[in-house]
């Protein structure tokens, strides 16, 4: 137990010593800080020069791919009669997990309709 407040004290000491340390540094800092005026360079007549504007070619922006929404809705807006999940598999050439999310997707939000399992018209 004793040496244990032996230690507790001997820390103590030596934090205390540090703060003392930060203090004068801190200090000395704030000294520097006030006594270093801010130099200032004289103003420089310059000359200004004109802009010149530079006219840059434009490309010619490309039409952006079709989501797999679009291409399933503009196939299944071609028949009348309707069209099955297996000709929009082979007409898209997606999977079939990815044609079962995009009619669905495309159901919920009423583009299109079922008339019967597995086949879809335009709403």
């Amino acid at each position: 137990m004793k040496q244990l407040q032996k230690d507790l004290q001997s820390a103590a000491k030596a934090l205390n010593a540090l703060a003392k340390k930060i203090e004068a540094i801190s200090k000395k800092l704030d000294g520097v800080k006030k006594t270093a005026p801010a130099k200032k360079s004289p103003a420089k007549a310059t000359k200004k020069k004109t802009a010149v504007k530079t006219v840059k070619k434009v490309a010619p922006k490309k039409p952006a791919l079709a989501t797999g929404a679009d291409r399933v809705l503009k196939i299944v807006s071609g028949y009348q009669k309707g069209v099955s999940t297996a000709a929009l598999i082979g007409k898209t050439g997606f999977n079939a997990r990815r044609v079962q999310n995009t009619v669905f997707r495309l159901r919920k939000l009423g583009k299109i309709k079922s008339l019967k399992k597995g086949v879809y018209v335009k709403a």
